[in-house]
């Protein structure tokens, strides 16, 4: 039957279509159908333009929405709306709107879109749903939540949470591994441990996912003794458990406590993955072993069947790198069975810079400009090899470059979690509303390390650093800056995992209080204060 007799033949055709008017469309007969007495019509018309195949546009479906919101038709609302996703008319206004109509009436289903639109990616769609929403649930807040922690927007989720809080909601155990994300991506240990503690009182304990996002936690905070906790008092490992601790302990300067917990992973007959294995040759690399480090990294195709991904490639070449083993690094590299990418080079250069190694440098550095021209870093490291090596010149052709191409300098940035809330910091920023007491007390601070015998270390600052740079130290002289400040007023400051890379040769062999970094572990008070 064709597509105009289907229409003509339909028993619910008004008289106003019939042949002798103007030809009907699906529109117009959706339309009408949708604003008469009888929108049930419009579903039916529409069930029978599926079963003939008749082509739908973004007009029938949004005609035929308005139907199902008058008929307070969830169900069909939602098949319509699987109609929109399946035809690709997810971003017509019009359909947003009717979409938005029909969910307007029912919190589950305002729920699915918000949802929906979180896992396509349009958080800030999803949170203008959210926020016009007449009723809220803890699906509600979680999904949002959960839509901030995925799109990069961790402190939004974090705020949101508190917002939870006040509208005196009890988040489930999604919510909590929502926010404890949350947690690991700004170091808000103090919000962590208050959720891990709520958890517990809950009944999440035995909860596997709650338990692997603790763990993180935990570890990208510095606190390796709390994940130990967390990981002996779980029942259920999974090889996501097995695999976290074992890198916690490996960046954590615990790399022989880091193998050995891989023995009793395959006693346990837990089968490791890659991510295992990340953990394995981090564990070598900040031990020195240069031996084990291979036999880790054959191990992985020959026992396990697992194929070698670029982090491994990476992390091989941080081992030989640590080792001064900077040509066979470079062999490694020339050797990979896939093309290294800005990650795996700048690993040699970091290498480079920490064992003066001008000629190898200089041929990574012409590879990352092909690979990641627009990394400052890689232009800051090259600068600074030449720096120490005193041939200004040619740190100054770098600064040079970098403005040829357009390449800022990323300024330094730090965050601290007090109360719940995080204060973030820029280099060469004052508009914190405690810069002066923030100052001041850095002053007093300074004071007491130089009578401690603390001396700066700029021994590799370009000379022609930029007046909001000054406030920024290199790695070494951080790391010796930070461990005074520790002692000084008696709190264990713990260095970010994803900071720790090539910037200190000695990390195998300093331990974790050694770290340097930027979070206050413990604070009981504000930590501006004197």
């Amino acid at each position: 039957m064709s597509r105009c007799a289907l229409l003509l033949t339909s028993s619910t055709v008004p008289e106003t279509h019939q042949p002798n008017s103007h030809k009907p469309t699906p529109e117009t007969l959706e339309n009408d159908f949708s604003e008469s007495d009888s929108p049930d019509d419009a579903v039916r018309l529409f069930n029978r333009l599926c079963t003939y195949g008749v082509c739908l546009n973004a007009f029938t479906l949004t005609f035929l929405l308005k139907a199902c919101t008058k008929l307070s038709d969830g169900l069909g609302g939602r098949i319509v709306h699987w109609f929109i996703e399946k035809l690709g008319f997810q971003s017509n206004l019009f359909l947003q709107n009717s979409l938005v109509h029909l969910y307007a009436r029912d919190v589950v289903t305002w729920n699915i879109l918000i949802k929906h639109l979180v896992k396509r990616g349009d958080v800030d769609e999803a949170y203008g749903l959210f926020a016009t929403m007449p009723e809220r649930n803890v699906r509600s807040w979680t999904s949002m939540i959960m839509g901030f922690v995925h799109g990069g927007r961790p402190k939004d989720a974090i705020e949101l949470f508190t917002r939870m809080e006040e509208e005196r909601l009890c988040p489930n155990e999604v919510t909590v591994v929502a926010v404890l994300a949350a947690c690991f991506d700004l170091c808000a240990l103090d919000l962590g441990k208050r959720i891990h503690e709520f958890s517990n009182q809950s009944g999440f304990k035995q909860n596997v996912r709650v338990c692997n996002t603790l763990l993180d936690m935990y570890i990208k905070c510095g606190c390796l003794e709390a994940a130990c906790g967390v990981f002996e008092e779980m029942e259920d490992r999974t090889v996501v458990s097995w695999s976290a601790m074992i890198q916690g302990l490996a960046i954590n300067g615990k790399g022989e406590e880091a193998l050995t917990l891989f023995s009793k992973m395959i006693q346990s007959q837990i089968k490791p993955n890659g991510v295992t294995f990340i953990g394995l040759l981090h564990a070598c690399s900040h031990m020195g072993m240069v031996n084990a480090g291979p036999k880790y990294f054959a191990s992985m195709s020959r026992d396990y069947g697992i194929v070698p991904q670029i982090e491994h490639y990476g992390c091989m070449v941080d081992l030989l790198s640590r080792a001064r083993l900077l040509k066979e690094a470079r062999e490694f590299i020339k050797n990979m069975h896939i093309k290294p990418n800005g990650v795996v080079w700048g690993t040699l250069l970091g290498g480079c810079r920490v064992h003066k190694n001008i000629e190898l440098a200089e041929e990574a550095i012409k590879h990352l400009l092909e690979l990641d021209p627009l990394n400052d870093g890689y232009y800051i490291v090259l600068s600074n090899i030449y720096a120490e090596a005193k041939r200004w010149k040619d740190a100054a052709k770098v600064r040079k470059l970098m403005r040829e191409k357009g390449v800022k300098k990323t300024p330094g940035s730090s965050s601290i979690s007090v109360d719940g809330v995080v204060h973030e910091f820029v280099a060469g920023d004052e508009t914190h509303p405690q810069t002066e007491a923030i100052q001041e007390r850095w002053e007093e601070l300074l004071e007491e390390m130089r009578i401690k015998g603390y001396v700066p270390n700029t021994s590799v600052v370009l000379l022609d650093i930029e007046e909001s740079e000054k406030n920024l130290r290199v790695c070494e002289d951080c790391h010796a800056a930070l461990k005074l400040i520790s002692e000084i007023v008696d709190r264990e400051i713990a260095k970010s995992s994803e900071t720790m890379g090539l910037d200190s040769p000695n990390s195998k062999t300093v331990s974790p209080n050694d770290h340097c970094g930027i979070m206050l572990k413990e604070v009981s008070r504000n930590p501006f204060d004197k």
